[in-house]
């Protein structure tokens, strides 16, 4: 993806998570940490964890991380799965999954969504993958997809629905978003679903 979208795709997580209040983070999947960089910088969080699933990508993020101020409180990085989360990990105010359920096999997204509304259960959970609609923009030909490690690519429809079931199913609320470009019938880049739980 070009790095503009890239861009576009961070900032608009970032604003869902300064939108919640969180002060406890999840980045799930954080990989090189392109967003857990930032994160590492906002004073305003207190305790931040980052979880992949890849030593080597958590070792560039810890080099990454060794170069900049940190200014958040509490920093962990740990290596994991986040479809068998740690315990320790429930009830944070926001969990992050930012392009990495599209690398996960279908066949374990039951486990996923046990593992996010169930066993973390984080007050607000943002979601953001590929849309599938744009890829005739990016050049992609119909029979590929974006990245050779993808397991699938959802259009807006089925994200949508896969979303709103496993929200109705455990409780929360869910809002959806184009991010990363705006066209007028394929959307964005990427799409973006903002979990939370109701007040009290």
């Amino acid at each position: 993806m070009t790095s503009y979208l890239h861009e576009d795709r961070l900032q608009a997580v970032l604003a869902a998570i300064s939108a919640s209040g969180a002060r406890r983070v999840l980045d799930l999947g954080c990989g090189d940490g392109d967003l857990f960089v930032r994160l590492a910088t906002m004073p305003a969080l207190d305790d931040l964890v980052g979880i992949d699933i890849c030593a080597a990508s958590l070792d560039r993020l810890r080099a990454r991380l060794a170069r900049i101020t940190v200014t958040a409180g509490k920093v962990d990085v740990r290596h994991g799965s986040m479809t068998d989360p740690a315990r320790d990990l429930a009830g944070y105010d926001c969990a992050v999954l930012l392009e990495t359920i599209e690398h996960i096999d279908p066949d374990q997204l039951s486990r996923l969504e046990r593992a996010l509304f169930t066993v973390l259960r984080a007050s607000t959970t943002i979601i953001t993958t590929p849309n599938a609609e744009f890829n005739p923009l990016l050049g992609v030909p119909a029979h590929r997809m974006r990245h050779p490690d993808h397991r699938f690519e959802w259009d807006r429809a089925r994200f949508r629905t896969w979303c709103a079931r496993a929200a109705k199913t455990a409780g929360y609320a869910a809002a959806f978003h184009d991010i990363a470009g705006t066209h007028p019938t394929l959307g964005g880049a990427s799409q973006m679903a903002v979990f939370t739980l109701p007040a009290g």
